[in-house]
């Protein structure tokens, strides 16, 4: 389905100039069929034959209950960004203090044609990623979906901030695609093999002392550093703030999701082939791959809680606020039970939610404030001193971000609580007792700057200019108030996503 539609877009783009197409209906054209296709993988979740997966194209993807529901959810997520936008009929035009007209809120807006056309790229290869048990498929379908990525991040030439971050994004991606095919290679070269389950299989048969052991943990280890790079985990971070804050809202908002999802799913895939492998340094055996999930995760839980407090970036700060995120995810991970990977997909759930309602919410603001000191194509909310006072102007929309980041800082009875509450019982239950009091220290840490963003949004008054921005489609706002219930009404029905996480973890580990 969406390779049709990828075919389509490519005729319809270029002629979207010339004929009555306009890039509004590209998107909307688009996030229909983000949502039939996951209405198609949802349908194929209840096949009864697919039971522990399916092998496709000779071993290169493993289709299975936990590979089609994680596609369904990219597809739904994938649709629901391309959702909202403005009116384009109930555009104010505005004259500012030197008598220049201006139109506020335009930034936000993403009116380039070629906008869709990447997504479904990076999202067939997001697609791709999720099923992979092939070094092969596995190294082509992320540079599917990162090259669609960089020219995502730069699609904003107008803007010297977009066109340097997206410099920045593809040199450094770049590298770290370099890593993953280095790993991949030397992989490769100690079994000679590509198959994911072939080649645990032949470590399953091998010694930890065993050349061929040895050799794949390095490659394993060589190959998840080019992953955590494009997750942004610490030490792996420095790109992202300057590429998150220097994209226009709308490409920060895929940016920090999107990719996320699948390679984290890539990871726990990985996970598996780690399993009683280490490396022997005398009488001690080490799990090289989960000591260092275990030490990002430590660097990511402090650098994103202790750099964020000194942020006056709203993009900046949100950046560092995922970072933190993926410590917790990171430690989910390496803990490495069937519990701590319920834990996991749940947390990955829930994150992906609060993260895209935020940047929604932000796009909001983004068409609602009046700012005559923004330059010419910028509407985003840059600094958090712009929201000053918003409580009075959108109570809603201020609402609706108070409980946001009060799920992002674990307030409960918010979803983001109990996404925390199952990855610190999973890590304190099998013996991290070190990470799971750092990770308390910065949940507790990191709310202060959630609650500077509230002190900013409810208390100070705003001095500069108000008025009528872009009216907000219905379709945006709906979106927006599902979200918002969906996060703070979670402890009334829970059953419904714990279950469905807790059955992904069974069929993982077959029970």
């Amino acid at each position: 389905m969406l390779v049709i539609t990828l075919l389509t877009l490519l005729i319809a783009t270029p002629l979207s100039s010339s004929t009555k197409f306009t890039p509004e209906q590209l998107h909307r054209a688009t996030a229909v069929t983000f949502f039939f296709a996951a209405a198609l993988s949802f349908n194929a979740y209840y096949v009864a034959t697919l039971g522990a997966g399916v092998s496709l194209y000779s071993g290169l993807f493993h289709v299975s209950t936990v590979s089609m529901a994680i596609e369904c959810f990219i597809f739904v997520v994938g649709g629901l960004i391309l959702l909202p936008w403005a009116s384009r009929t109930s555009v104010v035009h505005h004259t500012n203090e030197f008598g220049q007209g201006y139109t506020p809120g335009l930034g936000a807006k993403p009116s380039i044609p070629e906008f869709a056309l990447i997504l479904v790229f990076t999202t067939i290869g997001a697609s791709f990623l999720v099923s992979s048990t092939d070094l092969v498929s596995l190294y082509l379908a992320i540079e599917l979906q990162s090259f669609a990525v960089y020219i995502l991040a730069t699609l904003y030439r107008e803007n010297e901030s977009a066109t340097s971050a997206g410099l920045k994004y593809f040199l450094l991606g770049a590298l770290s695609s370099a890593l993953i095919l280095l790993g991949s290679a030397l992989v490769y070269a100690y079994t000679g093999l590509t198959n994911l389950d072939a080649i645990s299989s032949l470590i399953s048969v091998s010694t930890t002392s065993d050349n061929v052991t040895q050799g794949v943990m390095l490659g394993l280890v060589v190959m998840t550093a080019g992953f955590l790079f494009k997750i942004a985990a610490a030490p792996f971070h420095n790109w992202a703030p300057d590429v998150y804050d220097g994209v226009p809202t709308i490409v920060t908002t895929w940016l920090s999701v999107m990719p996320k999802i699948s390679i984290f799913v890539l990871l726990l895939t990985v996970s598996s082939l780690t399993e009683g492998l280490g490396l022997t340094f005398g009488d001690i055996t080490v799990n090289v791959w989960q000591a260092l999930l275990l030490v990002c995760s430590l660097l990511s839980l402090i650098i994103g809680t202790v750099v964020g407090l000194s942020q006056v970036r709203i993009k900046r700060l949100l950046t560092y606020s995922t970072i933190s995120h993926v410590g917790f995810m990171l430690l989910a991970l390496a803990v490495s039970g069937q519990e701590s990977i319920d834990a996991f997909l749940f947390y990955l759930i829930q994150y992906t939610l609060t993260n895209l309602n935020v940047f929604l919410i932000l796009l909001a603001f983004g068409y609602l404030l009046v700012k005559p000191w923004a330059q010419k194509g910028t509407g985003d909310v840059e600094y958090i001193k712009e929201l000053r006072n918003q409580f009075s102007q959108s109570p809603a929309l201020a609402l609706s971000l108070l409980i946001c980041l009060f799920s992002m800082a674990g307030v409960p009875p918010m979803m983001g609580f109990f996404a925390k509450y199952a990855v610190l019982y999973s890590a304190i239950h099998n013996g991290y007792y070190f990470l799971s009091i750092v990770g308390i220290l910065a949940s507790v840490v990191s709310a202060g700057y959630y609650l500077r963003v509230v002190k900013v949004l409810y208390f100070e008054e705003s001095s500069q200019p108000t008025g009528d921005g872009v009216e907000l489609s219905s379709t945006h706002c709906y979106l927006i108030a599902v979200l918002t219930a969906a996060i703070v009404l979670f402890v009334l029905h829970p059953s419904l996503l714990l279950n469905s996480t807790q059955l992904m973890a069974m069929s993982i580990y077959g029970c």
